[in-house]
């Protein structure tokens, strides 16, 4: 992956319940993607997640939404073939081997404050996927985006009885706000 980071990361925060969030989030994304000069990379949605956790298939659901969306826009992870902590470093190996100057738009569930539950996150800095449930994995994504899923908890299973309704109003969110970013940036 390219080493095209922010010097100073900015993260930003987007009430699913808002209307038209996926608009807002769509345009915040797009001017992130114009900020660090899109045009020059090749860009990857990385949606990371399983769908054997309710809680952890926020980004299987959004590659779902994603994989025939643009070509354009490469996607790796989806409820069939997902990305999760077995297999991250052999998908980041793929990118970096098969994808002409990546940029890497990492897309992934996490546990967050009580408040933040029902947000989604943008960063323009990579994200720590596993963080939330004690995994070391690498660090990933020229820009993060996190749907907040759960409260973050000593309590292991916490994301097995996270509800199905928050993760895909969140998925669908996100990926109509990707969606708004391709459209416009396949105008621009």
């Amino acid at each position: 992956m390219n080493n095209i980071f922010a010097t100073r990361c900015v993260t930003e925060y987007f009430d699913i319940k808002r209307p038209n969030s996926y608009m807002e989030l769509g345009k915040y994304i797009t001017k992130n993607l114009i900020d660090m000069n899109i045009n020059d990379y090749t860009p990857v949605v990385l949606c990371i997640g399983t769908d054997r956790a309710t809680g952890d298939c926020l980004g299987p659901l959004v590659g779902e939404q994603l994989i025939n969306y643009s070509p354009n826009f490469n996607v790796l992870g989806t409820l069939s073939y997902p990305v999760h902590a077995l297999n991250l470093r052999q998908a980041i190996s793929l990118i970096n081997k098969e994808v002409r100057n990546p940029f890497v738009i990492a897309v992934d569930a996490a546990l967050g404050m009580r408040s933040h539950v029902g947000y989604i996150s943008v960063s323009n800095c990579p994200m720590a996927p596993g963080k939330g449930v004690n995994k070391n994995l690498p660090a990933i994504g020229n820009i993060s985006i996190t749907g907040i899923v759960n409260m973050l908890s000593r309590n292991p299973s916490l994301l097995q009885s996270t509800r199905l309704h928050t993760v895909k109003l969140l998925a669908d969110c996100i990926a109509d706000a990707l969606k708004y970013s391709i459209d416009y940036l396949e105008d621009f």
